[in-house]
């Protein structure tokens, strides 16, 4: 089992990042996935999920009308748009596919927002 997340970088506040997770070794499309992500010194947070089919998304408060995530169970891979970045969205952002009980984590992708 993968996942693997790309499109992390450096960006100024008011831009914008494509995130991306890309699955393997298991039935993908069974699976809810989601977006995680840890600031240095916090815990991690929610940022997004999204069911198996892509037909129902939630978002936490903080990144609500900012980002948005998609997914393409036809290439095993969850997005997360991000745009209006600020600099409280810096962190490492992680990928989580979960189906009952199982559940699997990615290594994560570095955001860092600034000037």
């Amino acid at each position: 089992v993968q996942l693997v997340e790309s499109g992390g970088g450096l960006v100024q506040p008011g831009g914008s990042l494509r995130l991306s997770c890309a699955a393997s070794g298991f039935t993908f499309s069974s699976y809810a996935m989601s977006w995680y992500r840890q600031a240095p010194g916090k815990e991690r947070e929610f940022v997004a999920r999204i069911t198996s089919v892509g037909g129902s998304t939630n978002y936490a408060d903080s990144v609500k009308g900012r980002f948005t995530i998609s997914r393409d169970n036809a290439k095993n891979t969850v997005y997360l748009q991000m745009n209006s970045l600020k600099p409280e969205d810096t962190a490492v952002y992680s990928c989580n596919a979960r189906r009952w009980t199982t559940g699997y984590w990615g290594q994560g992708t570095q955001v860092t927002v600034s000037s």
